[in-house]
């Protein structure tokens, strides 16, 4: 057995381990029904989370060649936010658009979605803009969001605003199984869309003019999968919140573990780190913590000091 087969063993056990525990801890004969119709979709909803957020950091990190950034630079967290916001601030916390997950969800996704699809077609019709300017533009975006958000929560009413506090870190708690079930079916066959570009992102991974003298259109891929990032963004972000530095963590960690170029490898690891983060941290919120922190704030918290080392190093190298 090779160390990269049994780096994924281990990673595959301490997952199963891990969910086991947090399925069936205080579980018994009288109270099995209630805790099991809880906890199962929970665990649905982190590994969706999970393995989206891997998938699209791993895919972002190639096509951009740039180990440091996320996905959640194009914007999509903080127009998520901002969407919220508007919502609250303008139609109340009573309103349907807040309290019918579905509707939410919908909205919240479709507007992530369009306002992708703008983006990249404005920019990528434009012959000398390339990947670096969605970056640039998204980033600039994204602090406007935030800006405008931040304004509307200073104004807002308090009792309205614990409504927007809680859109603000993810949560896995009350998780509606309708949106659980469509987002499964749609990350799953993202995963099987993007099966046959492994080998093409192995190759993208190397840069832009090796991929190109290799034969790759690399702009073509490039827009493929950028809209495939948006999808599986907008779905993890909407279902359960933004959870900012998982995708770094997730998938440098991978990378430093199995020494590897291939994806299908980094696919893999990549999503059952994350897995193992989210289970593991909310384990922890919940029995240590008894639920006084969102996840979302120990991840991003061990995420940003990871994201500096990761700079540090980048620096000496």
């Amino acid at each position: 057995m090779t160390k990269k087969l049994k780096l994924l063993v281990l990673l595959s056990a301490t997952s199963l381990i891990l969910i086991v525990l947090f399925i069936l801890i205080g579980v018994d004969v009288n109270n099995y029904g209630y805790f099991l119709s809880k906890r199962i979709p929970k665990v649905l909803a982190i590994i969706i989370t999970g393995v989206s957020i891997a998938f699209s950091s791993t895919i972002f990190q190639t096509v951009t060649n740039n180990r440091i950034l996320t996905p959640s630079v194009l914007g999509l967290d903080s127009l998520y936010l901002l969407v919220q916001t508007i919502v609250i601030f303008t139609l109340g916390s009573s309103s349907q658009f807040v309290g019918d997950k579905n509707i939410n969800f919908i909205v919240s996704v479709s507007l992530m979605l369009v306002f992708s699809g703008i983006l990249f077609k404005f920019l990528f019709n434009k012959e000398k803009n390339n990947i670096m300017t969605i970056l640039l533009v998204g980033m600039i975006f994204g602090t406007l969001f935030q800006s405008l958000s931040s304004f509307m929560q200073m104004v807002i009413d308090p009792n309205e605003f614990l409504h927007v506090q809680d859109k603000m870190f993810a949560s896995f708690n009350n998780i509606n199984t309708k949106i659980l079930t469509l987002s499964s079916i749609i990350i799953m066959l993202i995963i099987l869309y993007t099966f046959k570009y492994y080998s093409i992102l192995d190759v993208i991974s190397l840069g832009k003019e090796h991929s190109i003298n290799l034969g790759v259109n690399h702009n073509k891929v490039v827009k493929i999968m950028l809209f495939l990032i948006s999808v599986l963004v907008s779905i993890s972000t909407a279902l359960v919140g933004p959870i900012t530095f998982l995708g770094l963590l997730a998938v440098n960690l991978s990378r430093e573990m199995l020494k590897t170029y291939e994806h299908k490898i980094l696919f893999v690891s990549s999503s059952l780190i994350s897995v193992i983060s989210l289970v593991g941290g909310q384990l922890f919120v919940e029995r240590v913590l008894n639920f006084g922190t969102p996840i979302s704030v120990i991840i991003n918290f061990i995420g940003g000091i990871y994201f500096v080392y990761l700079l540090l190093k980048e620096n000496i190298a």
